[in-house]
């Protein structure tokens, strides 16, 4: 890492402690080739990690709040200190104890205000793992341990993640799942008010309309009849707390040592991305993984800053980013500099396996 380390309050929120956006899309969209120069909001860090399994030659990891930061930080140092079975136990993937004695192990790499960071946090962290201490991630466990009871016993929850086809998935749906108290238990708790609370910031709904609860329920009967719960690692974590079945991208043993050896690629920055632009640090860069980042803002600014990075983008460059619940996309005044790659976006979300969102977009400089 050749940036300075960041400057973090032990107050700092760390409000995802996990990247939920499903990684295999984004990889797909962003279609990196070796030797590509990326930019990447850092996150969590999982998905910035799983974009060294395309061999790019750097990815700058921006990031406005320190503590997701410390995140990234805490994840490459446990990527050379441990071996694949420990990193998903550090995580909290796996079942475990001793998450402590791992820690301690990759807490030499960590900056004096990481190490703070996450030394004030070792019982959360030995408890859930280092995915599970975020504020996103407490909201679900809630959702897990207090409210989805009232409506599905565990046989049922277990019965939901058990391999079947398409036919059998819908019938398991309809007949078993989508019961009246269901139905009312996620109009509450995925509420506007109570997400705004408990779960994810309540910027992100300074520019939504409409219901919240009801976008989101249709997503998830989406993700429960035509997608495999069985092999949805997001799913997964919500309602089990671990990975059971499947693993996001980042973390199957497949990719473990190619992400190691491209570790020194990362460059992270305690940056916004209008900052970064500012800064130079994203010249050269041909693609983008911006998260939900253009819901938290006004549209005028989400589209000077697509004019902005169309400025320094070469031809050719892409960026993909998610809808949850703000509409965001290219203006039709962009149209003729910036294509709108609807079709493979369309197709991609249809299999998006964090099924929060409400539209992908993908959007390549134009020649």
């Amino acid at each position: 890492m050749t940036s300075a380390r960041v400057v973090l309050a032990d107050s700092a929120v760390l409000r995802y402690a996990q990247c939920w956006e499903d990684a295999d899309i984004l990889l797909e969209a962003l279609d990196i080739q070796p030797g590509d120069r990326c930019l990447s909001i850092a996150s969590a860090g999982d998905n910035t990690l799983a974009m060294l399994t395309r061999r790019p030659e750097r990815i700058v990891a921006i990031d406005m709040n320190p503590a997701q930061l410390a995140a990234l930080e805490l994840r490459i140092a446990a990527y050379r200190h441990c071996t694949h079975q420990e990193l998903l136990e550090l995580v909290g993937s796996r079942p475990a104890t001793g998450r402590a004695r791992l820690y301690h192990r990759c807490r030499g790499d960590l900056g004096q205000a990481a190490r703070m960071f996450w030394d004030a946090r070792m019982a959360a962290v030995e408890r859930w793992g280092i995915g599970g201490v975020g504020r996103f991630e407490r909201y679900f466990r809630l959702f897990r341990q207090w409210i989805l009871p009232l409506a599905h016993r565990s046989g049922t929850v277990e019965s939901l993640l058990e391999p079947r086809d398409p036919q059998a998935r819908r019938r398991f749906h309809d007949r078993t799942w989508n019961t009246l108290p269901w139905r009312m238990i996620f109009g509450i708790f995925f509420s506007r008010p109570v997400m705004g609370r408990l779960g994810r910031d309540p910027a992100l709904f300074r520019y939504v309309q409409g219901s919240v609860a009801q976008r989101i329920l249709d997503r998830t009967t989406h993700a429960l009849t035509a997608l495999d719960p069985s092999e949805n690692p997001y799913l997964q974590w919500i309602l089990t707390g671990h990975h059971r079945t499947a693993l996001p991208a980042a973390l199957r043993p497949e990719a473990f040592e190619t992400i190691r050896q491209g570790l020194d690629r990362i460059d992270p920055y305690q940056l916004d991305l209008a900052s970064a632009l500012d800064a130079g640090i994203v010249d050269g860069c041909s693609r983008f993984n911006l998260s939900d980042i253009f819901e938290y803002m006004p549209e005028a600014e989400h589209h000077q800053l697509l004019e902005r990075m169309l400025d320094i983008a070469p031809t050719g460059a892409r960026w993909v980013y998610w809808n949850m619940l703000a509409p965001r996309m290219r203006p039709q005044r962009l149209a003729e500099r910036l294509l709108s790659l609807d079709e493979p976006a369309t197709r991609l979300l249809s299999r998006d396996r964090a099924f929060f969102y409400s539209a992908l977009r993908i959007e390549e400089v134009a020649g």
